[in-house]
């Protein structure tokens, strides 16, 4: 699916300095999510070529619900199909651990790219609107694997 040697492994917290350089990098914040603190908390690392070049981390929502909170490709090595592949990778091991739906939130005038991919990839528009907080339109995308 990538276009470039692409090697994808759940991590655990003790490579969080390496998602939170590549968060840095890629969003110039050292803001992830809240907190680490949570149930079936899944964290994803992408590297190609012995390097780190993107991330993407979720956790449970609810008892059918797995929400991708963050994630993203280091601005060297985009469009090279590494977003969909960390999706798909993601996808692929929350279906696994028997979730029936998988959510995310996006805010497409900051991040058009993950507005596009999930369009892309068949997901649903189940939520829209304005966010206080970011300033900004927030959509959220569902995909039911019911239905996958």
């Amino acid at each position: 699916m990538a276009e470039v040697p692409l090697d994808i492994v759940e991590v655990g917290m003790d490579r969080l300095d390496a998602i939170r350089r590549l968060n840095v990098t890629i969003f110039d914040d050292a803001h992830i999510i809240e907190t680490f603190e949570r149930d079936d908390l899944l964290m994803l690392l992408a590297r190609s070529g012995g390097t780190n070049v993107g991330f993407k981390l979720g956790y449970r929502l609810d008892e059918a619900t797995f929400y991708s909170a963050k994630g993203g490709v280091h601005p060297g090595h985009r469009r090279n199909g590494i977003a969909r592949a960390l999706l798909h990778a993601m996808l692929d091991l929350v279906a696994r651990r028997g979730y029936e739906r998988f959510v995310y939130d996006t805010f497409p005038n900051k991040h058009p790219g993950m507005t596009v991919l999930g369009l892309d990839e068949g997901f649903e528009v189940i939520r829209a609107g304005y966010s206080a907080k970011y300033q900004d339109y927030r959509l959220r995308f569902a995909w039911a694997f019911d239905e996958a």
